[in-house]
């Protein structure tokens, strides 16, 4: 809402930037035995490649120039590069896109968008009536090629936040070169100018929320012993207008072990704050939240560990309880409703009763919740299909959005002012469509729709499951031409993620269409657990010691999909970043013999150090914790840097990352690669010096990027024959 929006390329969840219930009584599968074996022990005194760690090294940099310089010799060398390099290029730099909006409180709709003149991008507006037409007219506040040219800086947008409800002053965040840290400065949206003396916060991790004009909450760096072990701002301050950073208030100071500490203020559809609350995140799934009184003391509110504040709406404080939870009232709430109270009834007297709003059934997850002036929205997926339901707070009664069915919603930006909220609905083989929707009568019109960027004409869309090594049942998606041979002779890319409660719906892909399916690939996409697809529970079945079930999930789509003939080894290829990124490394270490190529995108890879490399520290919960022996023994049984070894039918794999990516370090796919040549096998390695973890500092980053990804896809899984 309002002109508080993030680009595209800050857009992550939990690590990555690229996207149930336990099975009663069973026990946590255990890693194969064998799977360790002749491994590669390593500890910090004996890793050869800790040298690879040094980010900007200038031997690690040289190791980085001269695999780059290989790789790009032999993928775009092919003479198919170029073709789909182009191809790429012009769907990233295509204007033919629905601009995201957000809602300024003064009605018009703020966006950021990036194209061909613009590659990092323009922060724009406009009215919602020109936002109806094929050519709306937009007007710039701010154009950051030019402010990067103007400064000499590589600069990359990652948000604006703007004080409501004027929305005048605002915080603009950029990164350098797309890293997470990012310098904060004050900009007046009305002048379309930096304030002369205003708010300048320098680069750090972390971040500010504004309580009234001359008053920011700030976590940042502020020196030593203000960060977690994580690399995140431990210390809340409230720094006034004039004030230097050393000269404001500590507020809030957490532990070194917490991930991160964030202030930020609750406000109502008018922008009056109603609460300053502090955000201490204990671990990655925990947190306490406190509630900052008028007299600057501070009190721990009364929530479950696990749990999600999603808005206030109608006075109504709305939240996600992710563990089985007794209130204060007695009431007793399971994993996965969402509740609600009257937000100033209860900060009287934490033991008022709340509300139960949504109860989802054990194959249903919510995935994303937004308000309106007068309505909460809630995207909510059944067997990982999408519908949209609107509940009125005054009884919380709902009815379900007139929107199409199976298919992917996303709920956008919702109005203050009114009950409009735009609602977008997607699906493998179907383009993007935005709806704006009257949520106090439940119905939506198109207002935006993009024309096909490839030619589905004979496409089909096929949902699966495969049975994993517990019992369980894994759904998976198949995209697919109708008539495509069923004799294991099709080139399949089997994408997976599996962690961090992150979902992978139903999606349209200009580029996995024109690139891979319109060639007569084949798309998968894997709902293992550990993701998101049916609640808190699904994640939940395969944390930290449990993790190996996520991976035989993954390996259980692909004997699945070689059981039913859609494709054969030879002609299986696996893709996944970050958190996936560690997914394609335990299959390529645990079940080479079932692939022959893996794209690995800035990837986790030495599970026994990423808890000491940048924000590494933070993912103990999903993973635990190296340092304590009875954790490092499972972490160590699947751990591909450590389960690299000689004599196993590796493919040539390719593994990219980026320089300037503080979030996962570069060293892990750096030392993936290195340990895989020093045991003869061949690999690509690509390094992007800029771009941060989402890959692609500009557009044209990006379109480099895929084009090596399909490329060596096509050499692999195309050029090779088929399993007889």
């Amino acid at each position: 809402m309002i002109r508080s929006f993030v680009s595209a390329a800050a857009l992550s969840v939990a690590m990555g930037t690229f996207a149930m219930a336990q099975v009663a009584g069973s026990a946590p599968t255990p890693p194969n035995p064998t799977l360790a074996e002749g491994a590669f022990a390593t500890s910090d005194a004996t890793d050869p490649y800790l040298w690879l760690e040094e980010v900007d090294g200038a031997r690690a940099m040289e190791w980085v120039n001269a695999h780059n310089a290989r790789t790009f010799a032999v993928l775009q060398g092919d003479p198919r590069y170029e073709g789909l390099h182009q191809q790429a290029l012009d769907i990233v730099q295509s204007r033919d896109r629905i601009p995201a909006v957000g809602w300024n409180r003064d009605g018009t709709l703020s966006n950021f968008w990036q194209d061909a003149e613009h590659v990092r991008g323009l922060w724009r507006q406009t009215t919602v009536d020109s936002y109806r037409t094929a050519t709306p007219e937009w007007e710039t506040i701010l154009d950051i090629d030019a402010l990067a040219t103007a400064e000499g800086k590589n600069w990359v947008y990652k948000g604006t936040n703007c004080l409501a409800p004027e929305e005048r002053l605002c915080l603009v965040s950029l990164s350098d070169g797309g890293k997470d840290a990012v310098v904060l400065r004050e900009f007046d949206a009305v002048s379309k100018t930096f304030v002369e003396g205003g708010f300048v916060l320098p680069e750090s991790k972390g971040g500010a929320a504004w309580i009234d004009a001359d008053t920011l909450l700030v976590s940042r760096d502020f020196g030593p012993g203000t960060l977690t072990t994580s690399g995140y701002p431990m210390v809340v301050k409230r720094l006034k207008r004039g004030q230097s950073i050393d000269q404001a208030e500590t507020i809030f100071t957490g532990q070194p072990t917490d991930v991160s500490v964030s202030g930020y203020t609750l406000r109502d559809a008018d922008g009056a704050v109603k609460a300053v609350l502090i955000n201490r995140g204990v671990s990655f799934y925990e947190s306490e939240t406190w509630l900052l009184n008028s007299d600057g003391t501070t009190r721990k509110l009364d929530l479950p560990a696990k749990s999600d504040i999603n808005g206030l709406v109608s006075g109504q404080l709305v939240v996600s309880i992710k563990q089985d939870w007794t209130a204060p009232s007695g009431q007793a709430f399971k994993t996965g409703d969402v509740i609600a109270w009257t937000l100033d009834a209860w900060l009287a007297d934490p033991k008022v009763e709340a509300k139960l709003v949504i109860r989802p059934t054990e194959r249903q997850a919510i995935e994303g919740i937004g308000t309106t002036r007068n309505r909460l929205i809630v995207a909510l997926y059944d067997n990982v299909r999408g519908s949209v339901q609107v509940y009125d707070p005054s009884d919380w009664s709902h009815e379900r959005m007139a929107l199409p069915e199976n298919v992917t919603v996303g709920v956008g930006s919702g109005s203050d002012t009114d009950d409009r909220v735009f609602v977008s609905v997607s699906g493998y083989l179907t383009p993007s469509t935005l709806y704006l929707a009257d949520a106090a009568g439940t119905g939506a019109e198109v207002i935006k729709s993009l024309p096909a960027k490839f030619d589905a004409t004979g496409m089909r869309v096929d949902q699966f499951e495969a049975t994993s090594a517990d019992g369980t049942k894994i759904p998976y998606f198949v995209v697919h031409k109708d008539d495509i041979p069923m004799d294991g002779s099709n080139p399949t890319i089997l994408y997976g993620y599996g962690g961090f409660e992150s979902s992978l719906l139903p999606g349209y892909s200009a580029t996995v269409g024109k690139l891979w399916l319109e060639r007569g690939g084949v798309y998968v996409i894997a709902n293992t657990r550990g993701g998101g697809e049916f609640g808190p529970k699904w994640h939940e079945a395969a944390l930290q010691e449990n993790r190996q079930r996520a991976h035989e999930d993954f390996q259980a789509v692909a004997l699945d999909l070689e059981a039913r003939r859609i494709t054969s080894q030879p002609k299986l290829g696996i893709m996944g970043g970050s958190q996936g990124g560690l997914f394609m490394g335990a299959m390529l270490t645990q079940r080479p013999d079932l692939i022959n190529a893996a794209v690995i995108q800035v990837p986790l890879f030495d599970m026994l150090r990423f808890h000491k490399l940048l924000a590494g520290a933070s993912w103990i919960a999903e993973y635990g914790n190296p340092d304590v022996p009875v954790e490092r023994a499972w972490i160590q049984q699947y751990s591909p840097y450590q389960n690299l070894r000689a004599g196993r039918p590796y493919p040539e794999v390719f593994i990219h990352t980026s320089t300037k990516d503080d979030r996962v370090h570069p060293g892990h796919a750096r030392k993936a690669a290195a340990r895989l040549e020093e045991l003869g096998y061949p690999v690509l390695f690509y390094e992007n010096t800029d771009g941060g973890h989402a890959a692609g500092a500009n557009l044209r980053e990006t379109a480099r990027r895929l084009a090596l990804e399909y490329t060596y896809l096509t050499r692999r899984l195309m050029d090779s024959p088929a399993q007889e």
